[in-house]
């Protein structure tokens, strides 16, 4: 049976997407999101901590998938139940990764060989118990 992690190492391998889309890809086939390729390439640009080493990409595809999950309208409609999800979410990616930041990702876990998907398998081990701690469950 696949996990997050087996569709995290194919998406960023076999397809070649940046952190931030394979982390989206891997989420939307493992958890059911029903996202089109088209709506996928919202994320892009994240790749990279946004080119900029900001934001790790890989955890932005993770709240774009907690998002595409959780939210039913908007944000503001269910705070309630979104703020800790988010919280979780960003939690779990810290402790799995050190930071938040690609700048300070990349010296741990990126190579010249594999470059980041050692980030793409720790971010997914982090989405999959951000999802069992919300009793969200996968559909594979």
């Amino acid at each position: 049976m696949m996990n997050l992690q087996d569709l995290t190492q194919k998406y960023y391998v076999e397809y070649d997407y940046n952190c931030a889309e394979t982390l989206l890809h891997a989420c939307n086939e493992y958890y059911g999101l029903h996202l089109q390729d088209d709506q996928m390439k919202l994320v892009a640009g994240f790749g990279g901590g946004m080119f900029v080493g900001s934001t790790c990409g890989a955890l932005i595809g993770c709240v774009a998938s907690l998002s595409e999950k959780i939210i039913e309208t908007k944000a503001h409609d269910q705070l309630d139940v979104f703020r800790p999800a988010i919280q979780k979410c960003v939690r779990n990616f810290k402790e799995e990764l050190k930071g938040t930041n690609c700048i300070e990702i990349k010296p741990l876990f990126h190579t010249k060989e594999t470059k980041c998907l050692n980030t793409c398998l720790h971010a997914a081990k982090a989405m999959e118990k951000t999802m069992d701690e919300l009793g969200i469950k996968s559909v594979l």
